[in-house]
């Protein structure tokens, strides 16, 4: 099994171009990840060049941006190829299959209240566009 979870942060705006014949929707953007352990009190990083497809692409071209914090699930890809040089490159990316906001409340919308959880107040009038949301 291939399956992958990151948490970081876009290193860059989402680009997205749409496949010839089906148009579907390919979206490419890079992720900053944190090491759990530091060294010397530094913490290590390590960059992911991410694709996503379909409804996932468009999805992340329209609510993330360079900076923004998200959490994704997904598998390892090697895209390992030879240069014009004869030499051999050897490469790794995520090929998205889920995406979650990683952002709190505060850096996603202002707040309407004092209460201290992480949940965000749904501005009124859009209500309407979530499943299963009840008003009562």
């Amino acid at each position: 099994m291939n399956k992958s979870i990151f948490t970081g942060n876009l290193t860059r705006d989402p680009e997205i171009r749409y496949s010839q014949g089906t148009n579907m929707a390919v979206a490419h953007f890079g992720i900053a990840v944190n090491r759990k352990f530091a060294k010397d009190g530094e913490t290590d990083t390590d960059f992911f060049n991410c694709t996503a497809f379909g409804k996932t692409a468009e999805f992340i071209e329209k609510y993330f941006h360079k900076g923004s914090r998200i959490f994704l699930t997904g598998r390892v890809q090697n895209d390992n190829y030879t240069n014009k040089n004869g030499e051999k490159v050897y490469s790794v990316q995520i090929i998205v299959e889920d995406v979650e906001f990683g952002e709190k409340k505060n850096a996603q919308a202002p707040a309407s209240d004092n209460s201290d959880d992480d949940f965000v107040k749904i501005p009124e009038g859009q209500q309407g566009d979530i499943p299963f949301f009840n008003q009562n």
